[in-house]
């Protein structure tokens, strides 16, 4: 008889929670994440980051844990550590930042290993999917499991790796429609861990032969997007000098069949401004130096002070004054038609602005004041104040502001300038 699997998905973020909700059509599924606030919130069928809606999640919700309940799909959310000790298939969703100093930050990994190993059993399967550098899985979490649990890997229990792939706000690309890689620490697990993602991700898997290999293959996936960018963003530079548009010039070399389509802008979230510091790392410690990852990450992580100079550069050949010009910034999310503010670079605008003794006023729809403000210590308004601004500058394409009469809030002669080159009238862009 076949084996019947009791998941647990430990950490229910952009990540964690889709991703349980899948399993849950198949299997029963418990999430858990040590959010109280969080699970409370799912508990009612409501989720803030907007990744599974409401009556979808509602519908999947169970009122008690189906692990006791025998072969009951569905999930159930918990912040209680004994809901999850009856899993078999432990999948383990947790951030994984980097540090002030750019440095990959494990700790995520470390702790909810550590909850793991308290429950784990004999037979039981840890599949993480958190970015990582090639390797860590095995040498950091791998080693806190046997510790913390007392079992033997690939004796008592196993591992596998099957990397995220979820893009925050995308309708069209859910989880169970992108391909998904698989690995397991055994040829054997890596073959069960590849059935388990195949019997709910209608895109299909590719199993990778090992849970290196697979690591390797997310980190880099996340590190060409950023080298790409930075190439478009360092073109827009040349463009500005030149005074040639950068959009015009991208789309006139789009028309060559294997152009590829990338646009200037800030790069931040959670993949493609944080996953290339996770290589470098793990080159340098090998005695590598990556001069293009790091020369691609350092380009775009200068593009916020970038913007900044130029709106105020645009502002003073209009013979604006600049001490204490008030600019309104439209949008705060590191992407558009997303509450998710993770590792945004709107903020390296707003700052760069402020250091120019500019006084800026952020409007977002989307995003949760008070996440902000306890992240970056900035505040977010929910509509734009009724005065005029001497420069406007959008920073998010948001739907919303595309509507929007910008020059409705705007003094006479000053300026807008748009970031993402998506509005029709606009004194200057990347």
């Amino acid at each position: 008889m076949e084996k019947q699997y009791k998941i647990a998905v430990i950490g229910l973020g952009y990540v964690g929670l889709p991703l349980a909700r899948l399993f849950a059509t198949q299997y029963p599924v418990v999430g858990f994440d040590i959010n109280q606030k969080r699970i409370e919130e799912l508990n009612t069928g409501v989720d803030s980051t907007l990744e599974v809606e409401n009556d979808v999640l509602k519908a999947i919700l169970k009122e008690e844990n189906p692990f006791n309940q025998t072969a009951e799909n569905g999930l159930y959310c918990s912040a209680d550590m004994k809901d999850i000790q009856d899993a078999n298939i432990y999948i383990i969703t947790v951030p994984t930042p980097v540090d002030k100093h750019n440095r990959p930050d494990l700790t995520p990994l470390y702790k909810s290993s550590e909850t793991v190993g308290k429950v784990l059993s004999e037979g039981d399967i840890v599949i993480y999917e958190s970015t990582v550098y090639p390797g860590a899985t095995e040498e950091e979490c791998i080693p806190v499991l046997e510790k913390v649990s007392g079992l033997k890997f690939n004796q008592d229990f196993f591992a596998g790796y099957s990397p995220e792939r979820i893009n925050p706000g995308d309708k069209e690309h859910t989880v169970e429609k992108i391909l998904k890689v698989t690995s397991g620490s055994t040829p054997e697990i890596g073959k069960t861990v590849d059935a388990l993602y195949k019997s709910v991700i209608v895109a299909g898997t590719h199993l990778a032969p090992t849970i290196k290999v697979a690591e390797a293959a997310k980190v880099i996936e996340n590190s060409q997007r950023d080298i790409n960018i930075a190439f478009v963003n360092e073109l827009a530079k040349i463009f500005n000098i030149l005074n040639i548009d950068t959009h015009a010039v991208l789309k006139a070399a789009g028309t060559k069949w294997n152009f590829l389509p990338f646009k200037p802008g800030l790069v931040g979230g959670h993949c493609i401004g944080v996953d290339p510091y996770y290589l470098a790392q793990k080159a340098q410690e090998n005695g590598y130096h990556p001069e293009i990852i790091l020369a691609g990450r350092r380009l775009n992580d200068s593009m916020g002070q970038y913007v900044a100079s130029q709106l105020v550069k645009t502002m003073i050949k209009k013979k604006l004054t600049i001490n204490d010009a008030k600019v309104l910034n439209l949008g705060i999310t590191f992407k558009e038609n997303c509450p998710d503010v993770r590792n945004t670079r709107a903020v390296d605008v707003i700052r760069g602005l402020e250091d120019y003794a500019l006084h800026v006023t952020t409007f977002d729809p989307w995003a949760n004041s008070g996440e902000v403000e306890h992240e970056y210590g900035l505040t977010v308004v929910s509509e734009i104040p009724e005065e005029k601004f001497d420069a406007i500058i959008l920073t998010v394409a948001h739907k919303q502001f595309i509507d929007l009469n910008l020059k409705d809030y705007l003094k006479e002669n000053g300026v807008i300038y748009d970031v993402k080159g998506i509005l029709e009238e606009s004194d200057s862009s990347l």
